[in-house]
């Protein structure tokens, strides 16, 4: 929907032909033109940084026809008395705004597959644009059989398969919009845009930490930051919708770089399942939640930690590509391969920021735990993120990140204090109770550990298996005792 002022016709006469009534008249015009302006400033508040122009990039800017244009105010007008638009007014917006932008750019990746945009596409779009979620949900399952929480389909039609990229981005946003209060919603992605140098490359792993980050930072004022997810870099739809969006500011992967990480992987992979079949007694190399396997001669892998590794590298590559870029990370999964290089920054980890002159110091390591000290008091003693599961899920997860570095770097104390702290925020997160055992258990407390992790799984029963995987990556191989039924 595209925002325009009411145009006033311009009032001419002879000034002969007015007589006396002419100030009468003069004055409801002056009149009315007030009205007018009023009408507009409350039937279109400002909302800071909603309308704001964005600079577009070049590639941007031949997509984005179908971009919504920004509002602009009349220079003289006061808005000083303009309502302030509630939270859920401010969320509402962006995600209309932000529905808006992904049309366009399933309209550009249609017209690169050459096929049309379906009606079914079209009223998804429409679904999100509104902001109602029970449409937007059954609009979705229309791509997926049925199953809103289908990833991939091999068995959608071009027309749907060629504009996934668009459809999973404005899914994606619209579905945190649904699970958080709009208030918390707009604190946690200002808490992660808002330590984000310029020209900084924002990484983002969970579903909180890509679309709640993203729909801020393509629906308000500044600087829009290039922001991607370390979960997609291994699909080539995932490439091609980055080249669509960054292709002037990102020197994006290319197939030839992407097989080449899969084949890395894959020979690492077999090497190591030789090493278990050839030395049965001595530690498994193959790693807990990687499955290795050789079919018909072929190796062949999967699992969670299979992709990840292979998304890990081509993370690697892509900011070896970029020498000019900083890359800020929310980690869906440990990609412990970048600990070495990183710092904490904020919420986030910033990749290959440590060196001889900006070294991981014991001040970093406390003022990493002070953040999250401070963050877990917040969280805590707000009601709306008390009560919000998706919220304390996330800040909790974030929290274990942050500790996972921390412990990497062997700052362990105040690495079991932010694993504490996570758990604070949400009891039963099983990344926190496993990481404070592999801690403890690393210092020679190996009882302790046990016995944390049984406590756990007492409590938490629904979380055992979890807390089983997780706890055999560590330096504690643990199984819970009778806490299945």
């Amino acid at each position: 929907m595209h925002h325009t002022q009411p145009r006033m016709d311009k009032l001419s006469s002879d000034d002969g032909g007015w007589g006396w009534w002419r100030w009468l008249f003069g004055g409801l015009c002056a009149l009315t033109l007030v009205l007018g302006l009023f009408w507009i400033a409350r039937h279109h508040p400002t909302t800071p940084g909603l309308a704001a122009t964005k600079r577009a990039s070049p590639k941007q800017t031949a997509v984005g026809s179908e971009f919504e244009p920004a509002f602009e105010w009349p220079p003289s007008l006061d808005t000083s008395q303009a309502p302030t638009p509630s939270a859920v007014e401010i969320v509402g917006a962006k995600l209309a705004q932000f529905a808006r932008s992904r049309r366009g750019f399933a309209h550009a990746l249609a017209r690169r597959h050459n096929v049309q945009v379906s009606g079914d596409v079209e009223r998804f779009f429409d679904a999100v644009e509104s902001g109602k979620w029970e449409e937007i949900e059954a609009a979705f399952k229309k791509f997926n059989a049925g199953d809103s929480s289908a990833s991939q389909d091999d068995a959608r039609p071009p027309e749907v398969a060629d504009l996934w990229p668009a459809i999973i981005d404005a899914y994606g946003v619209a579905e945190q919009v649904h699970l958080w209060p709009a208030r918390n919603l707009l604190d946690y992605g200002n808490s992660v845009l808002g330590v984000l140098r310029p020209d900084m490359v924002y990484v983002g792993g969970t579903d909180n930490g890509r679309w709640i980050p993203e729909l801020l930072n393509d629906t308000s004022g500044g600087e829009r930051h290039i922001i991607i997810t370390q979960n997609g870099l291994a699909a080539g739809d995932y490439q091609e919708y980055l080249r669509l969006q960054y292709s002037d500011r990102l020197v994006n992967l290319s197939d030839e770089e992407s097989k080449s990480a899969f084949d890395a992987y894959v020979t690492d992979a077999q090497n190591r399942l030789d090493h278990d079949q050839r030395f049965p007694d001595e530690p498994k190399q193959v790693r807990p939640g990687e499955d290795v396997q050789v079919v018909g001669g072929k190796v062949q892998v999967g699992g969670q930690v299979a992709v990840m590794t292979i998304n890990e590298l081509l993370l690697q590559t892509l900011t070896q590509k970029n020498p000019d870029l900083s890359f800020a990370i929310e980690e869906s999964f440990p990609l412990k391969g970048t600990y070495a290089g990183a710092l904490p920054l904020g919420p986030l980890m910033e990749l290959g920021a440590a060196s001889e002159q900006n070294a991981f110091t014991p001040g970093r390591a406390a003022q990493s735990l002070a953040y999250w000290r401070d963050t877990a008091q917040q969280v805590l003693s707000d009601p709306e993120a008390g009560s919000s599961d998706a919220a304390l899920k996330s800040y909790s997860h974030d929290a274990v990140a942050a500790a996972n570095l921390l412990a990497a770097h062997n700052f362990s104390a105040e690495a079991a204090q932010a694993y504490q702290l996570a758990s604070q925020v949400w009891p039963g997160n099983p990344e926190s109770v496993s990481g404070l055992a592999d801690v403890l258990a690393a210092s020679g407390r190996e009882s302790e550990a046990r016995q944390l992790l049984d406590d756990f799984a007492q409590k938490y029963p629904d979380q055992q298996t979890t807390l089983e995987r997780l706890s055999a990556a560590t330096h504690l191989v643990w199984t819970a005792k009778s806490s299945r039924p």
